[in-house]
């Protein structure tokens, strides 16, 4: 009972400090371009190195990342993550020129890249299989709920005119930062295995990550899905969205407020459904899903309906991205964690966040331009990578176990054999 106490007085601190993150990143995610670019005169091209600079640093500190929280746990390293983040929030502010923002970009990157799987970890080791969609799940409410609310105080304390608005926007993103440094640092996480003796090298590791099929399968059906969805949120579709459908930006931001709205209300409503299906099948239908918010798209900017009816379709993709977004975050998460052998959940939680940024870097640069003047063939090929995600999902159910699978299996068979010698444990590597 205490050990329950202790895990769950210390994910009610990791939510805390979800919710405090995104609410930090939204005050200035959405502003990065126009302030580099506008506010501080430093042009487009400069604007654009500083986001590539982002998946840059990411792609560099997530391989590492993993190899430390499995050597020293994951509160260590998120705080050194935090504190990272921080010096580069308050760097960004104050730069006024490219020499300075670039760097500066590249520690606040490195920063938040960490933060991700070691959040992730520490709520892998605060909850079980039978918990672990709902915690998943609650944190991915909290992420989108906190970039909202940041985003729109943001948008109300900046002004293009007045350069010390957004020094003070980056300064209170450094702010809660290290706000959420107190919080965690009263986190008392429970005793968690720790490869010790693991190899010096983090060769060793990779090698033994590579080895996990079904963790390769994983990591190449999440490839597909950041490059299918986030992985155009703020370039292909939008750019579409203006190119084809003629959608103002007042719209894209009507969209994007539909996206996080259908987040907030479909995830818990989805998740009793989640917790009983098969993993695989989650995932599968969320590409049927994604599949027809394509089709939406298609409609809005090339039928030949009205402009109130092209926007309507535009704005419906958004909402039914975010419905299959609700659908993944109590799934995809806990399989990541499922997988990864006894000690190693830091490791698989960093591969995971890697695959996702590069994929994040990669959608854009592929998606924008296709969507700005080869519009047929930029729904096509998204419609198709969509239901690619249904084909993936379901060819690797074929290689889970059935717990990993559909994890409430193992709360039953612990209630059928309560009393007697417990079940037998089933291996993480398939």
């Amino acid at each position: 009972m205490n050990v329950t106490r202790a895990m769950g007085a210390a994910m009610r601190r990791i939510h805390v400090g979800n919710a405090l993150s995104a609410f930090g990143l939204g005050f200035t995610v959405p502003y990065l371009y126009v302030y580099v670019a506008q506010v501080r005169g430093l042009g487009a091209m400069t604007a654009g190195l500083v986001l590539a600079v982002f998946a840059v640093a990411a792609l560099i500190v997530l391989p590492f990342a993993g190899r430390a929280i499995v050597r020293r746990g994951p509160l260590p390293v998120l705080l050194a993550a935090l504190v990272t983040a921080a010096l580069g929030a308050l760097g960004l502010g104050l730069a006024a020129s490219a020499w300075a923002v670039l760097p500066a970009a590249a520690v606040l990157g490195a920063g938040q890249a960490v933060m991700q799987p070691a959040l992730a970890t520490m709520i892998v080791d605060c909850s079980g299989p039978d918990t672990r969609s709902r915690a998943f799940a609650m944190q991915f409410f909290l992420q989108n709920l906190g970039l909202g609310i940041g985003g729109l105080i943001g948008g109300h304390l900046v002004d293009t005119t007045r350069v010390w608005s957004f020094t003070l926007l980056f300064a209170i993103e450094a702010a809660m930062f290290l706000l959420l440094v107190a919080v965690m640092a009263t986190v008392r996480m429970p005793r968690s295995p720790r490869l010790e003796e693991a190899p010096a090298t983090s060769k060793g590791s990779w090698k033994r990550l590579l080895g996990n099929r079904a963790m390769v399968q994983l990591c190449v059906l999440g490839f597909v899905i950041f490059f299918a969805c986030y992985g155009q949120f703020e370039s292909g579709l939008s750019a579409y969205g203006v190119e084809a459908a003629g959608i103002s930006t007042s719209t894209l931001g009507t969209a994007l407020a539909a996206n996080t709205l259908m987040i907030v209300v479909a995830q818990f409503a989805v998740l009793r459904f989640v917790e009983r299906a098969r993993r695989t099948r989650v995932i599968a239908l969320v590409g049927v899903v994604w599949a027809v918010a394509w089709l939406a798209a298609g409609y809005a900017g090339l039928g030949h309906g009205s402009q109130e009816m092209a926007t309507a379709a535009f704005v419906s993709t958004y909402a039914l991205f975010g419905l299959g977004e609700a659908m993944l975050s109590p799934t995809v998460a806990p399989l990541v964690a499922d997988l990864a052998p006894e000690g190693m959940a830091g490791q698989y939680n960093s591969a995971f966040a890697l695959v996702k940024q590069l994929a994040l870097a990669i959608g854009p640069a592929v998606g924008g331009p296709l969507a700005a003047s080869l519009h047929a063939p930029y729904i096509v090929t998204f419609v198709l990578f969509s239901l690619g995600i249904t084909y993936l999902a379901l060819r690797l159910g074929r290689r889970l176990t059935p717990v990993q699978n559909q994890p409430w299996q193992a709360r039953a068979s612990r209630v059928v054999s309560r009393g007697g010698a417990p079940a037998e444990p089933v291996s993480a590597e398939a």
